[in-house]
């Protein structure tokens, strides 16, 4: 019972979407110009810096909500402890699942990154400290953003691993796997040497 009313939660969330909204307020549809992402990076390089930003607020905050809601209804029902944790995570993988196949796009979304940033900062200061820190270093390091998305999701296997034992483990492994299919075309740019790097997207004007 408790499984299916955070899953929920979390998928409602996650079909949320900062470019969508934005991308009606511009009269544009994100998804289908630019590199044809959803998500913040594409926005930026769309529309400038200041709404690639609003987009990953609203796509960072949108899972934090969720999260914090989860916490609330729990306590208010004395679940605590591993129970507790396991469902926070089970809505942090919903709503990741939300944000990249949602039922407002047609199940075709963006891939997580500032949604799964909203999940490190409800589920622990600590993990996100850790993972947010990787994130940019990797990504100021290399200037390409999928390098430092995929160590952040290296980061936060580990550290739920140490902090919170195998279950929530495994979840973040769904997550991460999720992410590779994901990025496979960022991956694949990279190669070619055709991938925006972040220094050129901050440079965009509208």
């Amino acid at each position: 019972m408790y499984v299916l009313i955070v899953s929920l939660i979390g998928y409602l969330f996650g079909c949320v979407h900062g470019s969508q909204l934005v991308g009606k307020y511009k009269k544009m549809d994100i998804k289908k110009t630019g590199v044809k992402n959803s998500g913040a990076s594409n926005t930026t390089i769309l529309l400038g810096w200041k709404y690639g930003i609003l987009v990953a607020l609203i796509d960072i905050f949108k899972a934090t909500l969720s999260i914090l809601l989860v916490l609330y209804i729990l306590e208010s029902q004395g679940i605590t402890g591993p129970e507790q944790t396991l469902l926070v995570y089970i809505n942090a993988l919903f709503i990741i699942i939300g944000h990249n196949f949602p039922v407002t796009m047609k199940f075709s979304g963006g891939k997580g990154t500032a949604s799964l940033i909203g999940v490190l900062l409800a589920v622990d200061w600590q993990i996100a400290v850790i993972g947010i820190g990787i994130l940019l270093l990797f990504t100021l390091a290399t200037d390409y953003l999928v390098v430092g998305v995929s160590f952040m999701y290296v980061s936060f296997l580990v550290t739920t691993f140490l902090f919170f034992g195998i279950e929530p483990t495994m979840v973040v492994v769904l997550l991460s796997v999720m992410s590779i299919m994901k990025h496979m075309e960022n991956y694949k740019r990279i190669i070619n040497k055709e991938e925006t790097k972040i220094s050129s997207m901050f440079r965009k004007q509208p």
